[in-house]
């Protein structure tokens, strides 16, 4: 037993192994090997962005772990390069430096010692002298080296701000050397740039800087950083009041000092003031603040669907009563008095909505649409927001879908879509399903191409939870009264049999009655398409989750769980959040050879892994929200191949801190998809989210079955629990204004 080590405040080694890292908080277990010669030791503590293989110096006290003995608590710590032969090598074969895996660290560090790292820093043409390395792998080397050393002067920079690694690597990709000078000459710059550099972590650098807390540039970024992150929360503007109030608040300063600089703001147009048409209301009305894109957004889409009503339409001419018909003879049954409306209303108007529950008809209603137009040999497109629900709408129609954004053509070296108010679609008839995903830029973007002899038609459900991105279209198009709208109440589909169908309106409707509930999914009923297992914990209802997914689907509903089912919960932390679903089911159905697996920004992945792409990445044409299969991992690369529908995509490090596990994902990441079979966690402390829509979205998300695992009593909590929260917008208005005038 080797002898306890003597207390001391600082130790300096290699990190030769990680045995526990926590993604959310950044808190590691690790192996470490002091330089001294000493045995290894167990360290603990909070370690951002660490890696194996790092020369680090690490302050903090040795404590005993009744179980585990000795270890170091680190209280900070720094990187260092290493400075023997052994940490070169162990530095250069962890996959840090892209290009140089085990092998070839053997290989550079047998040829030139404890002179390597400053070969390759400074002659990296010597490289070339090593066997198997060319010119172009020693420029890979070389360049991987330099962005790795830039990497790592911003990680030690903003360590004590909390900043993650994937926050780091789109500094440098963005920045490049020039990353920490810039983040510490415009810190505020960086926030406004860089994607997860938010304001908080810019004003603590500026503070530390000596920026003045009641600075120009402080408050500008502030109310600024303010409207962001009311955007977030699906406002597309805000009444000057309460951001005024909301943003004195955040910056800790007074009212005074935040409304003095709108004006400025103002001045040069970092900022837009609205002020909606005086008769719409009773009284003079206050104005609302919006950042440019967002008012450039609004008014595009509301001045596209002014000049569509405005234009004769270019389809052939129909004899409507006559066509609606055909469609039903065609379908061998006669359509319910809502859904014939539905077909007269779309062929006869230039932009129509169509909104209704599942089980209502909306189907029948687009199918009978696109046979009578290709039968009058019209141009018909059809498109949604998601790939999945592209692939249903195709499915449902007979007709050929794709995503908004593969419509539009994105072209990533021109940073936009080709199809474009210039270079409209050639289509005269637009139909958008899941148009409650529509946010506000992308309905603009969408709008513009829609040439002005055509139809436009928005189909989509009301009441499930509205976009992710700011805005809320589909309401506001209905709620504006500008355009005509058919609202479908009748349930046709499965309507005597599916719970699902029935529950899911009878959420909308504030019905708390549950689902059949069983204590154990042992029990559950394969007569019922959905059910309610009872757990009296957040760790219960962990256990029955993981023994649905894990063995109740596939033995006694012959479900694959990765394939066939989707955990969605409600929120990413807590023990039934996102993240430690994930770590569970990863660790349950994932691949089993752990041996060969790639540690990343967002976490660790092997061959076989689900994943979900959680920021839309042009370059790879990836968007928020698609989900893939990795096929292969190369942690020397640190990259990794993955499916996504069909696609195969190879992703590196700074990709992958957009991506995520996706054995669970949150309900706001299911909008526009339906899989076989949903399980849905649902505990009291998850009550900050319980809301009836995100309940409803979830539970229509199961297209054969539906588990619901949890407390009774946080069903009828998110049942109970309407939106108190309406989104600020301004669209409704602009299209009143226009029906007005």
């Amino acid at each position: 037993m080797p002898a306890q080590p003597p207390p001391t405040s600082q130790i300096q080694g290699v990190l030769e192994r990680i045995i526990f890292f926590n993604e959310e908080n950044h808190y590691t277990i690790a192996e470490f090997r002091p330089d001294d010669g000493a045995a290894k030791v167990t360290i603990v503590g909070t370690l951002p962005g660490v890696q194996c293989g790092e020369t680090l110096v690490l302050r903090g006290e040795w404590t005993r772990h009744p179980a585990h003995g000795d270890q170091f608590k680190v209280a900070s710590f720094s990187s260092e390069l290493p400075s023997t032969v052994y940490g070169i090598r162990k530095y250069l074969g962890s996959g840090l430096v892209h290009g140089i895996g085990k092998a070839y660290a053997k290989k550079i560090v047998d040829q030139f010692g404890i002179d390597t790292l400053r070969v390759i820093s400074e002659e990296s043409g010597r490289l070339r002298d090593v066997p198997g390395i060319g010119p172009q792998r020693a420029a890979r080397i070389k360049k991987a080296w330099d962005e790795q050393r830039s990497l790592r002067e911003v990680m030690i920079f903003l360590q004590t701000y909390g900043a993650t690694v994937g926050q780091c690597l789109r500094l440098v990709k963005r920045y490049g050397s020039e990353a920490k000078a810039i983040l510490q000459r415009e810190p505020y710059r960086v926030a406004r740039e860089i994607d997860g550099i938010g304001f908080k972590t810019a004003d603590r650098i500026a503070v530390n800087l000596g920026f003045a807390n009641d600075s120009p540039p402080r408050l500008d970024a502030g109310i600024l950083f303010a409207l962001d992150e009311l955007q977030e929360e699906g406002n597309t503007a805000y009444p000057e009041a309460e951001l005024v109030t909301y943003a004195a608040e955040l910056l800790q300063t007074s009212i005074e000092h935040v409304r003095a600089r709108l004006a400025a703001l103002l001045e040069r147009r970092e900022l837009v003031r609205f002020t909606p048409r005086q008769e719409i209301h009773d009284a003079e009305p206050p104005g609302v603040y919006m950042l440019p894109v967002l008012d450039r957004a609004e008014g595009k889409a509301a001045s596209v669907v002014e000049r569509l009503l405005k234009t004769p339409s270019c389809l052939p001419p129909i004899k409507i009563e006559a066509a609606v018909q055909w469609a039903q003879d065609k379908a061998g049954f006669t359509f319910g008095p809502e859904q014939a409306e539905a077909v007269r209303r779309a062929l006869a108007n230039k932009v129509f909505v169509l909104t209704g529950g599942p089980g209502t008809g909306k189907t029948t209603i687009l199918r009978a649409l696109v046979e009578i137009l290709r039968a009058k040999k019209a141009r018909v497109h059809l498109a949604a927001p998601t790939g999945r629900a592209a692939q249903r709408l195709a499915e449902s129609t007979g007709g050929f879908a794709q995503t908004i954004h593969r419509l539009l053509k994105f072209d990533a070296e021109k940073g936009g879509f080709t199809v474009n108010a210039d270079h409209p679609l050639s289509t005269d008839f637009l139909v958008v399903d899941e148009a409650s995903m529509l946010d506000a830029r992308l309905a603009a973007a969408l709008f513009q191409a829609v040439p002005s002899g055509a139809h436009l038609v928005l189909v989509g459900d009301s009441d499930q939870l509205p976009s992710v991105g700011a805005g809320q279209v589909l309401l506001d198009l209905i709620r504006s009264q500008a355009v005509p709208v058919v609202r479908l109440n009748a349930i046709y589909r499965q309507k005597s049999w599916s719970l699902i169908v029935n529950i899911a309106h009878g959420i909308n409707r504030g019905e708390t009655q549950l689902p059949p509930m069983v204590e154990d999914p042992w029990q559950i009923d394969p007569s019922h398409d959905m059910a309610f297992v009872q757990a009296r914990s957040p760790e219960e209802c962990l256990a029955q989750v993981l023994a649905l997914a894990t063995r109740v689907l596939p033995e006694k509903f012959r479900l694959d769980p990765r394939e066939d089912a989707q955990v969605l919960a409600p929120m990413h932390k807590g023990v039934c959040g996102v993240g430690n679903l994930n770590s569970q089911l990863q660790a349950a159905l994932g691949p089993g050879d752990k041996a060969d697996a790639l540690r990343s920004p967002s976490g660790t992945y092997r061959a076989g892994d689900k994943i979900i792409q959680l920021r839309n990445n042009y370059d790879k044409g990836l968007f928020n929200g698609d989900i893939g299969r990795v096929l292969a991992v190369d942690p020397e690369d640190g990259t990794l191949e993955a499916d996504f529908d069909g696609e195969k995509q190879v992703l590196d490090r700074s990709d992958l801190g957009d991506t995520a596990l996706a054995y669970a994902i949150s309900i706001h990441k299911s909008q526009g998809s339906e899989y076989p079979a949903v399980i849905i966690p649902l505990v009291k402390q998850h009550f900050v989210m319980l809301q009836r829509n995100l309940l409803y979205t979830a539970v229509t998300r199961g297209k054969r079955r539906v588990f619901i695992v949890g407390d009774p009593a946080a069903y009828a909590m998110a049942v109970r629990a309407t939106d108190s929260r309406q989104r600020c917008t301004t669209l409704a208005d602009r299209l009143r204004a226009l029906a007005g005038s």
